[in-house]
Order: C-alpha cells, then structure tokens, then sequence
C-alpha cells in the first residue's frame, strides 16, 4: 500500500471539508497514522472514519481531529493538555506542532492503551510528550497551568479541574453531551469568564473517570 499517496488523498479531503490551518494539515502529512492503527485494520489507515483500537476506544475521524486543533490554534512552543491519550495519534499530531520548545501531557486511564501509545511516541522520536495513567478528567495538576488543553472523548460537561489549570486567555476544547451526541465547544478563558463557540455535533466515545456521560 501507497500510504504516502494514501495520506496525501486524505489532506485533500480535509482541505475539502474546510480544514485551513497549515500547521495542522502539515502534521496530517509527517505524522503517519498507519502506524497507530491495529495491523488488521493497516489498510483502512487513511479513510476519513475512526476505527477501533481495543479496550472499547477508538482512534478518532481525521477529520474530527482537525476540527479540534485547528480550534485550539496551537503554536510553538504551547505547553498543552491532553484528556485521553488513546492511541496516541492524536498526542504525536499535537507534539509536532507545537515542535521542540512545546510541552505536551497526555493521560490514559487505561494502563495498556499508555504503555502502547507511550512506545510508539518513543519509536517515532517525539521527545516533548509525556504519557501519564491517570484520570485525565481531574487533569495534571502537577504540572499546570497550560496553555491548551484537549479532551479527546465524551463528557457530561466541562471538567471544572481543567477549567483551573488553564491560563488565562488559553483555549479549551472538548465534546459535552451524553452517550449518544455531543457538541465540540472551544473554551477560551477569559479572567473569571468562559467566551464559548460551539463547532458542531460529534460522536466520542465517553472519557472514562469523574466526568463520564
């Protein structure tokens, strides 16, 4: 399989479908994503669609991944948050954005899905990110505040923790609603307020932990 060609058709897609940050569409370029998905699935590596990765998770739409980053207008040098390493996809698109000087945190509930994610982060050379096993809902206190934070799966709400380690005028993005729907808001923190935009209607699979639909 061409995964070079493969990858090149799907950046046309998204380009297609409205995605224009160029950061975003040139880590969708270098980052490979045949190299997250399970071996039987290798194929369908560069369709537009999320496939399962075990432990009832999933590797998310491309699609759906651009939506979110171009939303959290990550730039080098960001130090970010991310609730729901998975497969770690997302975590190594994030890391190349924001390059060498940025700082990325990705948590896992699952101690599995970090230890596999955490390995193939390591085989592809990406230095700036750290995998934690925890319950990303309440957060990486330890190592607040940041600048942006991602949540990659469902929740009932805005997880207020996160809320807190987010500095001010940082963006927050995640899907809120219930098992069956929800919509992406983009959060920016604005002193004691929230400034919120709503991006659309997504599905997730719910974020395990405190704030589970």
């Amino acid at each position: 399989m061409d995964f070079e060609e493969a990858r090149e058709k799907l950046i046309t897609e998204l380009k297609l479908e409205g995605i224009k940050d160029e950061k975003v569409l040139e880590a969708f370029s270098k980052i490979p994503r045949h190299f997250f998905v399970p071996k039987e699935m290798i194929k369908e590596s560069y369709l537009n669609i999320a496939l399962p990765i075990g432990y009832g998770q999933t590797i998310s739409q491309p699609y759906t991944i651009a939506v979110m980053l171009e939303a959290l207008e990550l730039k080098k040098g960001d130090k970010v948050l991310e609730a729901g390493t998975g497969s770690g996809y997302n975590a190594a698109l994030i890391s190349y954005i924001i390059g060498k000087k940025g700082k990325l945190f990705t948590t896992e509930i699952v101690p599995e899905l970090a230890e596999k994610s955490r390995k193939k982060i390591s085989e592809l050379g990406l230095k700036n990110v750290k995998v934690v096993v925890c319950d990303g809902s309440l957060g990486y206190n330890k190592e607040k505040p940041y600048s942006k934070i991602i949540v990659t799966a469902a929740c009932k709400e805005v997880p207020p923790p996160l809320v807190k380690q987010l500095k001010n005028n940082g963006i927050l993005v995640a899907p809120v609603g219930n098992l069956y729907e929800q919509e992406m808001l983009k959060v920016k923190k604005i002193g004691k307020k929230l400034d919120i935009k709503k991006l659309g209607f997504f599905v997730f699979v719910p974020l395990k932990g405190a704030y589970e639909p």
